[in-house]
């Protein structure tokens, strides 16, 4: 079953959407997905609709609704591609981070409840895209997450000073002839993650961003299901 819910923000000065997807039986754990720059779209929706036949309870906030809530923009079309990059240069991604820490502290309510009586511990991990995948890099870095995903992130090597504060479970899919993210800042993140402990990187030869988006013209099926059988085995292990 999929709905709509408000999720408050952790100042409780405001609410914003949120699409969540309940698997049909008792959740294993819950899943945030986060958003590329295109918003809470089919794509993303999707995603969390898989993560819910999985056995997962998944939640996507509307990451973007302080400037434009609700959008849903298509990257195949040129000029949605535009006012997704435009987008993108107002988002303010500490802020961001902070909504994505009340969608995960939503998550646990929703998970207690459902995991009443049972005896099983409520596990919340995040999995982002392009934006997502830097936003759950610094998901993981800043908040109680219990596993962190992130694929073809952005700018992450300008973030490795937080590396330290990695004290839980992240995997990270690297495209390699991914074109907003250059060979340069791909051995950055490799030489200060690569000795971490708790993260994993995985390089994807030949591929470009955006290659496991649900459909269209960036998607590349076959590394798209290597990316997403890594990231399904990973959350088996870290969240159940």
């Amino acid at each position: 079953m999929t709905k709509t819910i408000q999720i408050e923000t952790l100042d409780g000065n405001g609410t914003f959407d949120a699409y969540v997807a309940e698997p049909a039986g008792t959740p294993k754990a819950a899943i945030v997905v986060i958003q590329e720059i295109f918003g809470v779209n089919a794509g993303i929706r999707s995603k969390c609709d898989s993560l819910a036949a999985a056995g997962y309870l998944a939640l996507a906030p509307d990451l973007f609704w302080p400037i434009a809530p609700g959008i849903q923009l298509d990257p195949d079309v040129p000029d949605e591609m535009q006012q997704a990059l435009g987008l993108m240069g107002k988002f303010n991604q500490d802020a961001g981070i902070r909504d994505i820490e009340a969608t995960i502290r939503t998550a646990r309510g929703l998970l207690n409840d459902a995991l009443a009586g049972t005896g099983l511990v409520s596990k919340v991990g995040v999995v982002g895209y392009c934006l997502g995948g830097r936003l759950a890099f610094m998901t993981a870095a800043r908040t109680d997450v219990d596993a962190s995903v992130g694929y073809y992130g952005v700018g992450i090597d300008g973030l490795l000073r937080e590396a330290h504060a990695i004290a839980r479970p992240v995997l990270l899919h690297v495209p390699e002839e991914d074109h907003f993210v250059d060979k340069a800042a791909q051995a950055a993140m490799h030489a200060g993650l690569d000795d971490h402990p708790k993260v994993t990187l995985y390089d994807y030869p030949g591929e470009d961003h955006g290659f496991a988006t649900e459909f269209g013209d960036r998607r590349s099926d076959a590394a798209a299901e290597q990316a997403d059988a890594r990231t399904g085995a990973f959350f088996a292990e870290h969240l159940g």
